[in-house]
């Protein structure tokens, strides 16, 4: 089961992360740019889902690169994966962290800081010299 320090832990390993604020929520940041996220439920998600019951749990939005990427991820069948109607059209998944494997989020984390990241930076992570 990961937590929210898990995510800080992860994300702050990753060069030049920023930990901010959007939308009152934490948000880790490269560049500027939020590529992990606090993300709890608002009203008009809880009104979505009806009346199946919302995955459960400290949720944790994740970039991805693009939407190829995205439908790649939820394909991938891994537990505490999901998205909802909200995220239509957008470069992002939800995790659910306490069902996401350790190992599963910290890659999630990793390429959301890659899709993020300016090239040369990502460049030199990839590439250490």
């Amino acid at each position: 089961m990961a937590t929210f320090e898990d995510v800080d832990r992860l994300a702050r390993a990753l060069p030049e992360v920023t930990v901010g604020e959007r939308f009152r929520h934490r948000t880790w940041m490269v560049a500027g740019k939020g590529f992990v996220w606090e993300r709890p439920y608002s009203k008009a998600d809880l009104r979505r889902f009806g009346d199946r019951t919302p995955p459960s749990g400290p949720i944790l939005g994740v970039s991805t690169a693009d939407l190829e990427e995205k439908e790649i991820v939820l394909r991938s069948g891994q537990a505490g994966i999901f998205t909802i109607e909200h995220f239509n059209g957008w470069p992002a998944v939800l995790v659910q962290l306490d069902v996401v494997a350790t190992d599963t989020l910290r890659d999630l984390i990793t390429d959301a800081w890659l899709a993020m990241a300016p090239q040369a930076l990502a460049s030199r992570f990839l590439h250490p010299e």
